[in-house]
């Protein structure tokens, strides 16, 4: 027990370097971008006075690493500042982006932890037959598009062609669980496209693996059904590896969602962000970027602990 401390108390200290490595990189990384916010705000027409002044009142005439230092101890604090395009608190801004994120992330891994599940167990009990190549074919095809590929082609077919499904997934509060299910299915349907095969093939890996172990073969000498043995005898043993690819895909959820809502104008977080990269406005996309890398650290941790709960070895490495 107290191995997994000392490891997970490693990994905690490595996540929170990790982060400030990246507020580092993004902080600077938007500085290099040529123009700033008082520029886009004020357009080309304005005098260099104008922006002058512009930009003292908005705090951009200091230096970049005393500006990011204020804000860095902001963010300890809990205080994310506020937004210098419209100067609203970022916590406010953010607070409705992030639950849609959240609600269109669980939307898909609702969809593709199941499937996925269910693909990779059929797989295994059909191996090598018509149905794995056929699922081994399309899965790895999916996952060799990038995702705005998968989304435009979703949109052609079923938006614009077939018309079943809005184009644009224009979401609010005012509407019922069932209207947010509908406008996020093509956007879901995207993100559940690219991470099934990851799941669903180290599903079948790890069955197959395991159906070459002496106590499965006693089950099939017994007559078991083949499925009755993957399911109680091959399935269990085969969870942690499993778990930890789903936890990793997961994480990529959080990576790929960005993209995805870009393409259909979802109001989730990841469109905030690459807005006020447009804009310039530095608070809310380091706001933003902290958000999705604290996502992203949390669940890789959450796979490395499970895969050392559930291999003992890798807590006595030689």
């Amino acid at each position: 027990m107290a191995n997994i401390l000392k490891i997970v108390a490693q990994r905690i200290v490595l996540g929170f370097l990790t982060l400030f490595v990246i507020s580092l990189l993004i902080t600077f990384g938007v500085e290099l971008l040529p123009g700033d916010l008082a520029e886009s705000i004020l357009g080309q027409g304005a005098t260099p006075e104008t922006v002058k002044v512009f930009r003292t009142e908005l705090g951009l005439d200091k230096p970049a690493h005393l500006r990011y230092l204020s804000w860095l101890g902001g963010m300890v604090t809990g205080d994310m500042g506020v937004s210098l395009a419209n100067k609203r608190e970022i916590s406010e801004l953010i607070g409705l982006r992030l639950s849609n994120t959240i609600f269109l992330g669980g939307f898909a891994a609702t969809i593709a932890v199941p499937l996925a599940l269910f693909l990779g167990i059929l797989a295994a009990l059909y191996r090598n037959s018509l149905y794995d190549r056929a699922v081994n074919t399309f899965t790895l095809t999916s996952i060799s598009f990038p995702e705005f590929f998968v989304a435009y082609i979703l949109i052609l077919f079923f938006a614009i062609k077939l018309g079943w499904f809005p184009g644009i997934s224009n979401v609010s509060t005012d509407l019922s669980l069932g209207d947010k299910l509908y406008r996020t299915l093509l956007p879901a349907a995207t993100l559940t496209l690219v991470v099934v095969a990851h799941m669903m093939r180290m599903t079948r890996a790890a069955i197959i693996n395991l159906l070459a172990s002496p106590y499965i073969e006693m089950a099939q000498l017994k007559g078991i059904r083949p499925m009755r043995i993957i399911l109680r005898h091959a399935l269990p043993n085969a969870l942690a590896p499993i778990v930890n690819v789903i936890a990793l895909n997961l994480a990529y959820l959080v990576v790929g969602v960005v993209i995805v809502e870009v393409v259909f104008v979802y109001p989730g977080l990841g469109q905030l962000m690459v807005d006020s990269v447009s804009k310039r406005d530095i608070p809310v996309v380091q706001a933003c970027s902290m958000i999705f890398a604290s996502v992203y650290i949390l669940l890789n941790l959450s796979a490395d602990i499970i895969s050392i709960v559930t291999n003992p070895r890798l807590l006595h490495p030689r």
